[in-house]
């Protein structure tokens, strides 16, 4: 369990930051650049839990807690030691976005155009933390170009803006308030 007497440690105040398995590096490392993308997400679904209840929240609540776990995972880097402790995004965890996924769009109408951000509060927030979602899974593809990430992070992070997507749909009355975008509509005088 984690405990924190003290919030700040003045450790980072020359530019660097530690790792879960010991080693420092610079704050504008990519694998920083990474979780903080993830921590963003997280943020970001913090405050459209604001606006969520039921089910919908319930689903938001355990995506908080696994976008922790992928913090952790992205904080102990795969470097080839044995790292039985680690805590790592696990296929389970990708293979249960994958299956709310598909219980959410079940009733939802089929897309004919493409959707603008907006619609509800709860789904405009959504949006915005798919969006941010988005801008983790480049920082992480970034992060793998250079050093080994795990494949189930990937995964999970790709398939979290999808499940995202589909929520905000549902947070738009199943869809009816969705904002459809309309091509070329701002074109003319």
């Amino acid at each position: 369990m984690v405990k924190l007497d003290k919030i700040y440690t003045r450790g980072g105040d020359a530019g660097e930051s530690g790792l879960t398995d010991g080693t420092r590096r610079s704050k504008a490392d990519q694998r920083f650049a990474a979780i903080g993308a993830v921590d963003e997400t997280n943020s970001a679904i913090g405050v459209a839990r604001l606006d969520s209840s039921g089910p919908l929240d319930v689903l938001l609540a355990r995506v908080q807690n696994d976008l922790f776990d992928l913090g952790a995972d992205l904080s102990t880097p795969e470097d080839g030691r044995k790292d039985e402790g680690a805590l790592r995004i696990a296929p389970t965890q990708v293979a249960r976005l994958e299956h709310e996924i598909d219980a959410m769009n079940e009733d939802l109408k089929p897309l004919t155009s493409f959707i603008l951000p907006g619609g509800s509060r709860l789904a405009a927030h959504l949006h915005l933390a798919r969006a941010i979602a988005r801008r983790a899974e480049r920082e992480m593809l970034m992060l793998a170009a250079k050093e080994a990430v795990g494949p189930a992070a990937l995964q999970y992070i790709n398939r979290l803006s999808d499940h995202l997507f589909v929520m905000a749909r549902l947070a738009n009355d199943g869809g009816a308030g969705d904002v459809l975008w309309i091509p070329g509509q701002t074109r003319g005088p």
